[in-house]
């Protein structure tokens, strides 16, 4: 085998479509049951907010939803599914991969079935969905009421009348807010900052062209170009600009500490909960990289041009975030670094490798 990823949602399934235009052999391992990545985890009534168009993998554009608007959750589950199936790409499901080694042949992954399947050159495109990040709060383990991140959270109703704390100022913490704002008998929202919310003409499309520009010119060494917000600030989806309308966008710093029924702030206000919702972000799943040592800060592995590990040259990160490729970690931004981190693997491969034409 030439290349194996691992891994098989969006950033897997790009990097499949590039690899059938190489001639190099190649599989994609999923640990999951079914299509989907990590899109089969979110809330039911996550959108994107950006139109299909704009929220497509390499190849084929993302159907465009009846009525027009944003494509909910289940709408990317089966583009992406179909996807799969329209390039016939080699997924391998379920098998999770526990180990990443060296091996005279090159690198070798270790499945928790037993198996051993060797490759001259790996893609870890394993996302970040299942390392959901929560901050260490001092009272957190005396904390009487629901935890959970966003993540593990589903619908609004499992929360009808109780006091609750959102934790989080991008847009799922936004989002969240604004539904569980109509069933909570309390819903507070807690960030870091006062939160940015762009104007309604802006979505994530026009934020992705926007990062494009300062990644442009970074690379031609030029003065970065006016920015207007950014991936993490929040889109004005009808959700949140239904809640804007009730009045329930405010939110409030963080608070110090937690105490078994209540979140207290440093000047002593109280405010009782029952339940804390974490849209604090998440970290890279790179466990199966651990018998490889190279993992640093943030759990990071440090890479190179195109994703290629520093100390591994025969593995390539794909689809974290901005550290492996910009906006890699978004549908809108995948083609782009998974067509680099392709190019790479066959030109390392393949001496005489000419990329074919963008598309």
């Amino acid at each position: 085998m030439d290349v194996l990823v691992i891994g098989g949602g969006q950033a897997g399934l790009a990097a499949g479509y590039f690899l059938r235009r190489t001639g190099l052999s190649f599989a994609i391992l999923d640990a999951a049951e079914e299509p989907g990545g990590a899109w089969r985890h979110g809330w039911d009534s996550l959108t994107l907010f950006s139109p299909a168009q704009h929220s497509s993998l390499p190849g084929w554009p993302m159907p465009v939803p009846a009525g027009g608007g944003y494509p909910p959750r289940d709408a990317v589950i089966a583009y992406l599914a179909a996807y799969e199936a329209r390039y016939a790409l080699p997924v391998r499901r379920p098998l999770r991969v526990t180990g990443v080694r060296r091996a005279a042949e090159g690198l070798v992954a270790e499945a928790a079935t037993g198996e051993r399947l060797a490759a001259r050159a790996f893609i870890s495109a394993t996302g970040t969905w299942s390392r959901p990040f929560i901050p260490a709060i001092p009272g957190g383990e005396t904390f009487a009421g629901r935890q959970i991140h966003s993540a593990q959270y589903r619908r609004p109703e499992a929360f009808a009348g109780l006091s609750v704390l959102v934790v989080g100022g991008g847009n799922s913490g936004a989002q969240i807010l604004a539904e569980i704002s109509r069933y909570a008998a309390r819903a507070t929202w807690v960030t870091e900052r006062e939160p940015v919310f762009l104007p309604d003409d802006v979505d994530g499309r026009v934020l992705f062209e926007r990062a494009t520009a300062r990644w442009e010119a970074e690379r031609a060494g030029l003065p970065p170009p006016a920015q207007l917000g950014g991936l993490g600030n929040v889109v004005m989806v009808a959700a949140v600009r239904e809640a804007r309308a009730r009045g329930v966008l405010g939110s409030v710093r963080p608070f110090q500490r937690l105490e078994p029924g209540a979140a207290v702030w440093p000047d002593g206000t109280r405010i009782a909960a029952d339940a804390i919702i974490w849209c604090t972000g998440f970290g890279p799943a790179l466990d199966h990289l651990a018998p490889l040592g190279l993992a640093g800060a943030e759990g990071r592995v440090a890479v190179g041009a195109e994703g290629q590990a520093v100390g591994e040259p025969r593995l390539w990160l794909l689809g974290y975030g901005d550290w492996t490729g910009m906006a890699s970690a978004t549908l809108a931004g995948i083609t782009r670094a998974a067509r680099g981190t392709v190019a790479g693997i066959a030109a390392s491969l393949v001496p005489s490798f000419v990329p074919p034409a963008a598309g």
